[in-house]
């Protein structure tokens, strides 16, 4: 099945300054701002490869800073392969919480072999900026987020005895997640985790884009008779899904420019397949909803503006495997799948090509920002979820399915910068 290996990380050396200062977060949650703050603070950020801005060709510009850096000693790459252990530690939810798990090569493969699964639909533009940057340099410059299978836990003992002493890097960003990494290069311990593997199917968490950006760079390589063998991986890190470190966040709906669009009549209609409940403190949507997530309903929240909310609970689940009876399921139970198929497609009318295009549908994070985008007139309703299990992820990537676009928010991100993957 998975087939992973060690590899010589590219890694900064101190001549690079701290290592707190030569990290940051994902390159498609940085905001411009965040983008030039962390270069001010030290020019030799990882974010000048991963987030290229400077120059007429910005991707050409990442290319020849990467080599820029390897001449002048601000990167280096490890002598011997190894394998990476990482942790984060963190609160979510009031709780202090640690996910760990290994940073590997896996040799990629095509979605329809079922080795290596998607969870999500993906977004053209995305992918085209991410073959930009591995064709400039060549490079891997942060890890996807995949999960594996292992209810004896047997690999997560092995990574829990090899990172028993000090890490190689400890720190705490300025979210207030520590950081934590130790490294491998025993080859008889890398051997076992290898064999692990070797029966099990991995399910991207997240990263989707830059795994079909890897599958197209491979492809282009071997049809301009480039290929070398590197290609043929990725840099990945693995978690064992039933990690209870593992955190997913919901993230929201807001709905826009629609004509004439009508709050009362659409919750009117809704009343066709939902329980609808109409609330007047906007403070305890969060407790509402996490009250019916515990009982397994699938219920979401509805906010057209001023002081009232609307709660929708879902009457019979019937109703999804008639409206979607080639679909799984697994697929069929999300909250998700409700929402779009539904009230998104059904009663307003914002097909999936409009949601992939975020023409009518915009999607955050943040609660607040969604019901404030409301509040302001940016948007004309915001429909508040609650989180996919982790569960629901893996089912529905081996029922062969992808949930649409933004189902899953896994928290906290990876850090980016400490190890890369520099494809030979």
């Amino acid at each position: 099945m998975a087939e992973i290996k060690p590899f010589r990380a590219l890694r900064f050396t101190d001549k690079a300054g701290d290592i707190p200062t030569l990290t940051c977060p994902p390159y498609d949650i940085i905001s411009e701002e965040e983008r030039r703050a962390l270069l001010l603070e030290n020019p030799c950020n990882v974010i000048r490869l991963e987030l290229p801005r400077e120059g007429e060709n910005p991707y050409a510009e990442a290319g020849r800073t990467l080599k820029s850096w390897l001449d002048g000693g601000i990167l280096r790459r490890d002598t011997d392969p190894g394998l990476y252990l990482y942790e984060e530690e963190f609160t979510a939810y009031g709780q202090t919480k640690k996910v760990k798990g290994l940073i590997c090569l896996v040799k990629l493969e095509e979605f329809s072999k079922g080795i290596i699964l998607p969870h999500e639909e993906t977004l053209s533009k995305a992918k085209e900026d991410r073959f930009h940057l591995m064709n400039a340099t060549g490079c891997n410059f942060s890890q996807i987020y995949s999960l594996y299978n292992d209810e004896s836990h047997i690999t997560r003992s092995r990574i829990d005895a090899l990172s028993s002493g000090e890490p190689r890097y400890e720190f705490r960003d300025g979210s207030g997640v520590t950081h934590r990494m130790w490294l491998v290069n025993d080859p008889v311990a890398i051997r076992a985790i290898g064999e692990d593997f070797e029966s099990r199917r991995l399910y991207i968490a997240d990263g989707h884009h830059r795994y079909e950006t890897a599958l197209n760079y491979r492809n282009s390589l071997r049809e301009q008779g480039k290929a070398t063998g590197g290609e043929d991986y990725v840099m990945m890190m693995l978690v064992d899904m039933e990690n209870d470190g593992l955190v997913v966040f919901p993230t929201h709906r807001m709905v826009r420019g629609l004509p004439e669009f009508s709050g009362e009549k659409l919750m009117k209609a809704c009343e066709s397949y939902f329980e609808v409940t109409v609330h007047s403190a906007v403070g305890e949507i969060s407790a509402n909803l996490d009250a019916l997530y515990r009982q397994g309903k699938k219920a979401f929240a509805c906010y057209c503006g001023g002081e009232e909310w609307t709660l929708l609970v879902l009457k019979d689940e019937a109703v999804m495997a008639q409206l979607l009876p080639e679909k799984s399921e697994a697929y069929r139970g999300l909250d998700v799948s409700v929402l779009h198929s539904l009230i998104l497609e059904r009663l307003l009318g914002i097909d999936r090509e409009n949601m992939a295009n975020q023409k009518n549908l915009v999607y955050t994070r943040s609660m607040e920002e969604a019901i404030a985008s409301v509040q302001t007139g940016e948007s004309q309703c915001a429909f508040l979820l609650n989180p996919t299990r982790v569960q629901e992820i893996r089912d529905v990537a081996a029922a062969g399915e992808k949930m649409p676009q933004k189902s899953t928010y896994f928290y906290p991100k990876l850090i980016t910068g400490l190890v890369m993957n520099q494809i030979d």
